[in-house]
């Protein structure tokens, strides 16, 4: 079963946590940005193979979303971060919407 260390409340199974989106796109700018561009960050997706960036919420728990950097092959979690101190442009995680 895959498990995520939580920075905050320590190692956990997958179920307590809500997937929250890729880490790796930046948000096109709020009234500056065109249609196309929002359509294409809300409904174009891309599926990596390997290390990838996510943005998970620790729902049952400190509910704290997480930077988390998780291997799509392996389904390993390599490193995870409070998304807040994951210093620029690496914070901008669903709940700070």
């Amino acid at each position: 079963m895959l498990r995520v260390h939580c920075p905050l409340c320590g190692e956990r199974p997958y179920t307590e946590f809500r997937y929250g989106g890729d880490a790796s796109r930046a948000r096109p700018a709020l009234g500056t940005s065109s249609l196309e561009a929002w359509h294409d960050y809300l409904f174009l997706f891309d599926n990596p193979k390997g290390p990838h960036r996510e943005f998970w919420q620790h729902e049952q728990g400190c509910r704290q979303w997480l930077l988390v950097v998780r291997d799509t092959a392996t389904n390993v979690v390599r490193e995870v971060i409070v998304a807040r101190n994951a210093g620029p442009g690496g914070g901008q995680g669903p709940g700070s919407r």
